[in-house]
């Protein structure tokens, strides 16, 4: 059998536009919360929120912003980052991402290579100072007529500008979203999202861990992100559910807090971030037995971190996702009733609606089952292009429509996919091709290490060799190499065994949890 499979599924794709699957639960359920900010206190019913959206929306239009401008957002998570969401998909105005971790030199090149005319921006937050920083870059932005920044009387004179006029008509396969992939090299590329690519995501994830109009979703991951604004957000007001915003940014007491105090029953987060709640003093203390769902997504999850979600957070039904922001986001995802094997050795099926493969990344050849090759998605998920880049895009999406993800992945016998690593981050020594995700698994069950990455560095006779970092869990008492050569002797193949290790307080992150694998090569390399 080969390493093909599609979702088939008997619920239809949705046809709507995002503003029309908003009326669709406003009508259904206009009393129940829809927004709940933890850190101001703020509420939103349904009825509120589709209201305050089509003000917002409204004082866009009287503002000059038409369907199919770009109107950035460069903000940390807050209820008006949501409001800002859906205004922008009603009017068919194109919401850019704008990763709050940026700098001038990065915002500076997003605002210009896709024309943002109005730009919504946090004020500041931890060591940025959004303002000055808008300030020192304007006058080289010349298609930046207006800033709002929000908490700030920008936002409520923009608000006063609402009347209603006509919404324009819209499509569903209009782009109304562009988020920038972090680029490892060069500059970030612009995912073209539309309507049906990300509205549908949210929805068939909600399904897969089966929201309803009870549900409420702890959103700890930022809304830059597809994990927050799709997964989060879209899949939330899809099926009625509250969407909990728990602090601007990550904060594992928050979390926790929230959870507990708002009674969520899903969770999101990327492993470290779980593993960073499960190791709070007084993690015990939280009530979080209303908890049964949740995604984790981002990196692969440690046996022993989802063993202890499990149990000690009553998450008998998360959920792993994979994906990319080009495919809005997910692909693949494990099912509520799958086994903890399935929910840790693989990231899932593939979602209804969708295609996956793998194929040899030379030929191009479908590989059968069990044999490693680049992960390839095709459907309604995959992107529109990168804006304004079409030489990009045709060298991430084929002429068959496939989107080639960069990983290496295995499709098991039951169509289950394992992700061995990226194909850049595959390790050659000597010939021998060694995928750091299997030794990391390895290292977790090493008694002195709490968390770990494993990288390639160079060396001069084997071509590249393997280095370990790990934080341990008493930074007074950290395994030395000796102790994890002895570790991995006679368990894993001698040219796997790292050869060098680096003990870490942390690990180099991206803003959306991600470790930077590049960051440590380059750094270790010598």
């Amino acid at each position: 059998m080969n390493s093909y499979t599609h979702g088939t599924s008997a619920t239809p794709l949705l046809g709507d536009t995002i503003g029309a699957d908003l009326d669709r639960a406003v009508a259904a359920w206009p009393d129940r919360e829809a927004l709940v900010d933890v850190p101001s206190g703020r509420r939103w019913t349904y009825a509120r929120f589709a209201a305050d959206v089509d003000r917002l929306a409204y004082a866009l239009l009287a503002s000059g912003v038409a369907k199919g401008d770009r109107v950035g957002i460069w903000a940390v998570n807050c209820p008006e980052w949501v409001l800002v969401q859906y205004a922008t998909a009603r009017i068919g105005a194109i919401m850019v991402n704008i990763n709050p971790a940026y700098r001038t030199h990065e915002v500076e090149y997003v605002l210009n290579q896709s024309g943002v005319s109005l730009l919504f921006a946090s004020v500041s937050h931890k060591t940025s100072d959004y303002r000055a920083m808008i300030e020192e870059v304007r006058g080289r932005c010349p298609g930046l007529r207006e800033t709002v920044y929000f908490g700030d009387p920008s936002w409520e004179a923009l608000l006063g500008r609402a009347v209603p006029a006509p919404w324009p008509e819209l499509s569903c396969d209009d782009p109304i979203n562009i988020q920038y992939t972090s680029g490892t090299t060069g500059f970030p590329k612009g995912a073209t999202l539309s309507h049906h690519n990300i509205l549908n995501n949210g929805y068939f994830v909600g399904e897969l861990i089966g929201y309803s109009e009870q549900d409420r979703v702890c959103v700890p991951v930022p809304f830059y992100h597809c994990f927050g604004m799709v997964m989060g957000n879209l899949a939330a007001t899809s099926h009625g559910a509250c969407i909990v915003v728990p602090a601007p940014s990550f904060d594992p007491k928050a979390t926790l807090e929230a959870v507990q105090a708002e009674r969520c029953t899903s969770l999101y987060g990327v492993p470290t971030m779980f593993i960073a709640e499960l190791n709070l003093p007084d993690f015990a203390s939280y009530d979080l037995t209303s908890l049964r769902t949740g995604i984790m997504a981002g990196s692969p999850c440690p046996v022993e971190v989802m063993k202890r979600v499990v149990a000690e957070m009553h998450m008998e039904e998360v959920s792993i996702c994979y994906g990319m922001t080009e495919t809005s986001p997910v692909s693949l995802q494990t099912r509520m009733d799958d086994d903890l094997e399935h929910r840790t050795g693989t990231v899932g099926r593939v979602l209804p609606h969708i295609e996956v493969k793998v194929v040899d990344p030379a030929t191009g050849v479908t590989q059968p089952r069990g044999a490693a090759g680049e992960l390839c998605t095709r459907g309604y998920s995959v992107m529109l292009g990168y804006w304004n880049e079409p030489e990009k895009t045709a060298e991430a999406v084929d002429a068959g429509r496939w989107m080639h993800t960069g990983d290496l992945a295995v499709m098991r016998e039951d169509g289950y996919v394992e992700i061995v690593g990226r194909i850049k981050d595959m390790i050659i020594r000597g010939g021998e091709n060694i995928y750091p995700r299997e030794i990391e698994e390895f290292l977790y069950g090493h008694p002195k290490i709490r968390d770990v990455q494993v990288v390639g560095v160079p060396h001069e006779k084997y071509g590249e060799e393997v280095l370990a970092c790990v934080i341990p869990h008493d930074p007074a008492d950290p395994p030395t190499l000796d102790d994890v050569r002895a570790f991995c002797a006679d368990r894993l193949a001698h040219y796997k065994i790292p050869a060098r290790l680096q003990v870490l307080d942390a690990f180099p992150m991206t803003v959306s949890g991600k470790v930077r694998k590049v960051e440590l090569r380059e750094k270790y390399a010598g």
